[in-house]
């Protein structure tokens, strides 16, 4: 398997790379790569369109080397994601869909806790396009911007940590989706710091990919 990351920064390719080894453990080998041009973020609609092109980019470079069984795209707006289904034959599977479609199981009234206000129409729009809409129960948002919280892990941790809370307190959520690829080690520690289920987008990604293969 091939995880893409969208944005350009290696630090977090590496990362998110290694918690989809964690998640898959020894079933299925996975390979991180890192798109050559765009933004070291993804945090605007401009950002998250910009990124779709280099996706499919890195993606037919991925499938053309003949090593590749399925693709993930490691962005919570799955940028590229439909382009890479029409253009190749393998399974690609996007953080966003797999970790909403999974906090949604059951209907299950879900919430999102992430660190992009600018991306909050977009993330509601990919909601209702995945035909969640009725479980939603709303965005909740860090409190200071995203680039500084990418670099103050423990302060990005207390923030997510009281937006999960204002998710479940507020709107009702039973369970909450860590919304960006980026976030992944945060939504990690959530885990044992949260009484309400978080979906984790890296693993819920791995598993969907799996189930995929395993068909």
């Amino acid at each position: 398997m091939v995880l893409i990351n969208p944005n350009t920064s290696t630090a977090t390719t590496a990362m998110m790379t290694a918690l989809a080894r964690r998640a898959l453990g020894d079933a299925f080998p996975v390979r991180g790569v890192t798109v050559r041009r765009g933004p070291r973020m993804l945090t605007d609609p401009a950002a998250l369109r910009a990124a779709a092109p280099e996706v499919l980019a890195a993606g037919l470079r991925a499938t053309a080397a003949g090593d590749c069984a399925a693709l993930l795209v490691g962005a919570f707006g799955d940028p590229g994601a439909a382009e890479l289904r029409a253009a190749t034959g393998v399974p690609v599977v996007g953080l966003g869909e797999a970790a909403l479609r999974e906090a949604a199981a059951g209907g299950t009234p879900f919430g999102i806790a992430t660190t992009t206000p600018l991306l909050a129409e977009a993330i509601a729009a990919h909601v209702t396009a995945l035909g969640l809409a009725d479980r939603y129960t709303g965005l909740r948002l860090t409190t200071d911007t995203p680039e500084l919280l990418s670099t103050e892990p423990e302060l990005l941790l207390d923030q997510l940590e009281r937006a999960v809370r204002a998710c479940v307190e507020r709107d009702g959520a039973r369970a909450v989706v860590i919304g960006g690829g980026p976030l992944g080690e945060a939504a990690e520690a959530l885990r044992t710091r949260c009484a309400v289920r978080i979906v984790e987008p890296i693993p819920a990604a791995c598993r969907a990919l799996a189930r995929s293969l395993w068909r």
